[in-house]
Formats: C-alpha cells, sequence, structure tokens
C-alpha cells in the first residue's frame, strides 16, 4: 500500500490583458487510485513594477509548460499596454 502525492499543472488560462492564471491539483494517491484531490490557483503579470521600474516577470520557477505559454503571450506590445493600463490605474486612484 503506497500513498502518493502528485502536483500537476492542470489549467492555464490567459486572461484579456495579459495575465496568465494558473491552476495546480495536487492528488493523493494510494496504489494508484485517487483519495484526495486540492487545487491551488495563482495569477502572473506580464510585468512587475519595482519602484518607478517596469521589470519582465521572473517565470524561472514556473512549470515548463506555463513557461512557453508566458513567453508566447508576453509580447512586448502585451508588456507595454499592460503597463500603461496599471500605470493609468494607479494615476487615477491617487
Amino acid at each position: 500500500m503506497a500513498i502518493t502525492k502528485e502536483i500537476v499543472v492542470d489549467k492555464i488560462e490567459t486572461l484579456e490583458k495579459g495575465q496568465v492564471q494558473i491552476r495546480t491539483a495536487t492528488k493523493i494517491m494510494e496504489d494508484g487510485k485517487e483519495l484526495n484531490r486540492n487545487f491551488h490557483r495563482h495569477v502572473l503579470e506580464p510585468s512587475v513594477k519595482n519602484g518607478d521600474t517596469w521589470e519582465d516577470t521572473d517565470i524561472s520557477g514556473e512549470d515548463a509548460k506555463v513557461q512557453a505559454i508566458c513567453n508566447a503571450v508576453w509580447t512586448d506590445e502585451v508588456k507595454t499596454a499592460y503597463q500603461e493600463m496599471m500605470d493609468a490605474r494607479n494615476t487615477l486612484g491617487e
């Protein structure tokens, strides 16, 4: 009787403004039979602000599939549009 834990990226979605939403499933298995499954979601933004400058989001710790999708979706145009949208929001909020 072997109990194992498996974590898999089971859903990757791109959102309207270039964000990438990732769902991971944590599966508890006993002898190949699933006993339990839990989900976790997190969102990656095309750029992050560090002080007054924008930087590319670090995706080096993400699953290879997630990295591939981010690299395909996050064109310079998408990053610029996202940065402009966030800067406009912050200006309106002040």
